[in-house]
């Protein structure tokens, strides 16, 4: 297990309703997840916001998980903003926040993306200057050169939309002491045909970008696997189809490195919160 004062456990939820769907019904949401066990709560940071008034309002609503970010936008929040605000907690909340930063995608950013390490590296370099703890960080990372810095300054790393032989790579470079938690789609539909609908449209944005590609053309995916959206491809990044097939993904994920599966439930209905809540009731029955 990872060096790391945070107590992720071994599964979590990757959750956008958490973060973006009706307040009052997020944090109903946030606590069930908190007493069914699982050990952390992920929400995305990407397009920036109010992050931080967001993980502000999931902790007031849990007891003991810890609050996670996949991630923050390192473009959208200064340093000095995160440090002030973490400085300003409580350390009982201190203690349930992994604040996971990436640098976000070349397209979406334009020219001065240009060089995401050297900018991940100061970003962090910034924030733990500033008193926020290296233990408390981690980092989205795809290719070998940014795992390897997730491991050499912070906590470790965050992939996401990798297979369980990314994870085996990952663990490889990383060494044993890093943390290292991918996240994994979860499709709970057994029909193949509505299975690759709800995917692909889970997928259609990431397709369009470079980082995704070219960790996916690493792994083995070809060129045609990812601009036709083969079964292959959908097939090694979602788990799908009835619940022991889950179970065995997120087993694969364990066998492969991983200390910390986190799960993103992917339903027929953005933010449809309901179905999101049965999904993580019958995973947590399954794997807890």
């Amino acid at each position: 297990m990872a060096h790391t004062n945070v107590s992720l456990g071994k599964l979590g939820i990757w959750s956008m309703e958490a973060r973006f769907a009706d307040p009052g019904l997020a944090a109903e949401a946030a606590a069930e997840a908190d007493e069914l066990g699982f050990g952390a709560l992920w929400v995305p940071g990407g397009v920036g916001g109010d992050i931080t008034g967001d993980l502000d309002r999931l902790l007031a609503a849990t007891r003991r998980l810890v609050v996670a970010t996949g991630i923050i936008n390192i473009w959208k929040h200064e340093p000095a903003e995160i440090a002030d605000w973490w400085k300003a907690l409580p350390a009982a909340n201190q203690s349930r926040l992994m604040l996971g930063l990436g640098i976000s995608h070349g397209p979406l950013i334009g020219e001065a993306w240009a060089k995401p390490l050297a900018k991940t590296r100061s970003y962090v370099a910034d924030l733990t200057g500033l008193g926020v703890p290296a233990e408390h960080l981690c980092l989205a990372a795809l290719g070998p050169k940014m795992v390897e810095l997730s491991g050499t300054t912070t906590a470790g790393a965050h992939p996401y939309l990798v297979t369980p032989e990314h994870t085996a790579q990952a663990r490889a470079i990383l060494g044993p002491d890093k943390l290292l938690a991918p996240e994994q789609g979860v499709i709970l539909e057994t029909d193949p045909a509505k299975f690759r609908e709800m995917a692909l449209g889970a997928l259609t944005h990431y397709r369009q970008l470079p980082n995704y590609k070219n960790n996916w053309l690493r792994l083995g995916f070809t060129e045609q696997d990812i601009t036709e959206g083969s079964d292959r491809l959908l097939d090694g990044l979602f788990a799908w189809g009835p619940i022991e097939r889950i179970v065995e993904r997120v087993h694969a994920h364990w066998q492969a490195g991983a200390d910390h599966v986190c799960l993103q439930v992917i339903t027929s209905q953005p933010m449809d919160l309901t179905a999101a809540r049965a999904a993580w009731r019958e995973l947590a029955e399954a794997l807890l």
